[in-house]
């Protein structure tokens, strides 16, 4: 009972590292292979729309930096709902987790922009940090609005 106690305190936090290993490693990659697969997440995009509907057009170079920008946005999105899980599984609540989510998400983004600047072809970017913040924010609120549900449901909040 003791070990499993302790791996409900570990596993999110597990998971925490892994998602920002992952983050790691898509930044880690150099411009050119960082492009092609954010353009083969793009033409994926384009294809759907198009079966859904035909009559659109899109332009692929505008679309891929769109869906650039929102892989920054929703990468945070999720690293800020598994910090929250973490440390709610730890008994940290309130505004001291608010602060340490935010904190832990927003610091992450700054390191991950800084050691972009020694990818081959990639740099550190300001607005890409307020996007990543942005993504932070909005799981924040997403965890935020899911436990109110759950506890209203009587469901034992995350």
């Amino acid at each position: 009972m003791l070990k499993y106690r302790k791996l409900m305190y570990l596993l999110p936090w597990l998971i925490v590292v892994i998602w920002m290993l992952l983050i790691f490693n898509l930044s880690a990659q150099a411009a050119q292979n960082s492009d092609k697969l954010s353009i083969g997440v793009t033409e994926k995009v384009v294809e759907t729309v198009e079966k859904v509907t035909p009559e659109t057009e899109l332009n692929l170079d505008s679309l891929n930096h769109i869906v650039r920008k929102n892989a920054h946005f929703f990468i945070y999105l999720v690293l800020a709902i598994w910090v929250q899980i973490a440390l709610g599984v730890n008994r940290i609540k309130g505004i001291k987790r608010l602060l340490l989510v935010i904190g832990i998400c927003v610091l992450f983004a700054v390191s991950d922009e800084f050691h972009q600047l020694f990818v081959a072809g990639r740099g550190a970017q300001v607005k890409d940090v307020f996007i990543d913040s942005a993504g932070a924010i909005v799981g924040i609120v997403i965890y935020g609005i899911v436990n109110r549900f759950l506890s209203k449901k009587s469901v034992k909040p995350l």
